[in-house]
């Protein structure tokens, strides 16, 4: 019986890993539609005329009502309930339905139409949301940016629950073997999207020299339709792996509504919940403004029309580069052999620096912005599996938090000296946008992994969910902060706009940044005091966050 139960798809590394590139396909699609208008703010400015607070306000509807109307914390249950297939095919179906709404939005045919009326007639007041200063839209605000926060909206739903439903997937197929490593390699794939976004977004808006928003949120909703595939294809195997086991989560311990109160009572969860909704708050709603970041800091010259650097051919030469960089980088991780492994991380370098040179000659925000995640993939695994022997996750969140304040202070205060500098400007960027993106790499690797440490088994889903709920709610907030302190320290721009003087392509690269900058600094600062109040906490309770997975 022990060899039988020993025979199963879990216990195949092949099969497992296999079920990781599914669940982390899917999250890579998803990474590419969160972020399908962040390269493109500027272009929504001048071809949909969203300002700063409208782009904001509608970039942190993704969440909202995963916070507002507690749906993350349903989807926990959900998940807790009904497993982690069928909630991955589900969520899968919710974000490719709130896709499809964000595209119709965007697109042509939304202009004009009697839907468009409706939106400027209507929500333009939320009774008590406008009250308690949270509604989702405002009077003024552009009738596509409403209906594309609506379908936002859903997609955000979908999002978060298929990011619940992927943690609690990898703790399913790989606890007690290599899951930090595992659940830092998810993420690392998952976080190209961020830079497939950035290269791709811009390129399909500007295809054939004509300018179209909704062909890069059509080119998102592609991806989404194989997001939904890929669901579908583990969802097979998982049920494969059920047959194997015997198991049948969503049966042998049933959700009680009692448990949410067993997590809250706990201070070690509490601390890493704050952690991540400080952390990720100075992250994702930043990487919704990088590129227009650097619009602003860098002194950007287009190449001549008729040149390489400007044609649609670099695009795809520089993001098969890009693969280079991460497929060598990320596979360097698991070689044995010295020659194999430091070979691999050469050509890694090689092709990093011929990916850079190539994105200063374009002279592309969007395309330097897109190194942010590939040291992370590069470095993910081996922080995965240094937390998996070694352990010292509460450690590596410390310095994750040091990273991001040095980054942050540094986009703020030493980058716009460089503005005057094309050559030194676009280093500096270079630079402090990969280091960002390793300290970003420190969170996967050592945070997620240490939830099972803090919670029973069977409220793993549930825990997930609060945490990620508490996380959402700053994901809601700072998207609309940063644009409306944009607007507010800017009124120049938001008068120029008004009276005519200043065009909104000029607006567009014209704002300064460093107020909200300074803001996402003060969020590290925060998560910074709070790591080492995890770190005496963890040594006086015992919790286990600085030992290693695998004993």
């Amino acid at each position: 019986m022990t060899q039988a139960i020993q025979k199963t798809l879990r216990d195949s590394a092949a099969m497992r890993w296999t079920a990781l590139l599914l669940l982390a396909l899917a999250m890579f699609c998803s990474y590419i539609f969160m972020d399908i208008l962040s390269p493109i703010k500027d272009l929504m400015l001048s071809e949909r005329g969203w300002d700063s607070t409208a782009f904001g306000t509608m970039q942190g509807s993704e969440v909202f009502l995963n916070v507002f109307a507690f749906f993350l914390i349903f989807a926990g249950i959900i998940l807790d309930k009904m497993g982690v297939r069928f909630t991955m095919v589900f969520s899968g179906a919710v974000m490719l339905i709130g896709a499809i709404i964000k595209w119709y939005a965007i697109s042509d045919a939304f202009s004009g139409s009697g839907l468009e009326q409706w939106f400027t007639n209507n929500l333009n007041y939320i009774p008590l949301f406008d009250e308690l200063g949270v509604s989702p839209f405002y009077e003024g605000m552009p009738a596509s940016a409403k209906f594309a926060a609506c379908g936002f909206m859903i997609f955000g739903c979908g999002c978060e629950m298929a990011g619940i439903t992927v943690s609690r997937g990898i703790v399913k197929w790989f606890k007690g073997r290599e899951m930090a490593l595992a659940m830092g390699s998810e993420m690392a794939l998952a976080r190209l999207g961020v830079a497939t976004c950035m290269i791709f977004s811009p390129f399909f808006a500007r295809l054939g020299g004509q300018v179209s928003v909704s062909r890069s949120v059509a080119f998102g909703v592609v991806l989404m339709c194989i997001a939904m595939i890929m669901a579908i294809v583990y969802f097979f195997m998982d049920k494969k792996l059920d047959e194997q086991t015997g198991e049948a989560e969503e049966k042998d311990d049933p959700f009680k509504v009692s448990d949410i109160g067993k997590i809250l009572s706990d201070s070690g969860f509490w601390l890493v919940a704050l952690l991540c909704v400080l952390y990720y708050s100075a992250i994702f709603p930043f990487q919704k403004y990088a590129v227009n970041m650097l619009q602003c800091n860098l002194t950007l010259q287009a190449p001549d029309a008729d040149s390489f650097w400007a044609g649609s051919t670099v695009t795809i030469v520089q993001y098969v580069i890009m693969l280079v960089v991460a497929a060598a980088g990320f596979a360097s991780n698991f070689q044995k052999k010295s020659g194999a492994k430091y070979g691999l991380l050469c050509l890694s370098i090689l092709a990093l620096i011929t990916y850079c040179y190539m994105g200063y000659m374009r002279q592309s925000a969007e395309s330097i912005f897109a190194v942010f995640p590939l040291l992370a993939v590069l470095i993910t695994p081996i922080l995965g599996s240094y937390v998996d022997h070694k352990g010292k996750a509460a450690s590596m969140l410390v310095l994750g938090s040091l990273l991001l304040i040095g980054c942050h202070l540094t986009f703020a205060f030493v980058l716009p000296l460089f503005k005057a500098n094309a050559v030194g400007g676009v280093i500096v960027a270079y630079a402090t946008i990969l280091v960002l993106g390793s300290s970003f790499s420190l969170v996967p690797a050592s945070l997620w992994p240490s939830v099972p440490k803090l919670v029973d088994a069977k409220v793993i889903g549930s825990a997930y969910a609060l945490i990620f709920w508490i996380q959402n709610i700053g994901l809601w907030l700072f998207p609309l902060l940063i644009g409306k302190v944009l607007d507010k320290t800017n009124p120049d721009i938001v008068s120029g706009l008004a009276n005519g003087t200043i065009t909104a392509e000029q607006a567009a690269v014209s704002y300064d940044y460093t107020a909200p900058l300074v803001m996402l600094a003060c969020l590290g600062v925060a998560a910074l005091i709070l790591g080492l109040v995890l770190k005496v906490v963890d040594k006086k309770r015992g919790l286990g966050l600085e030992e290693p997975n695998i004993k």
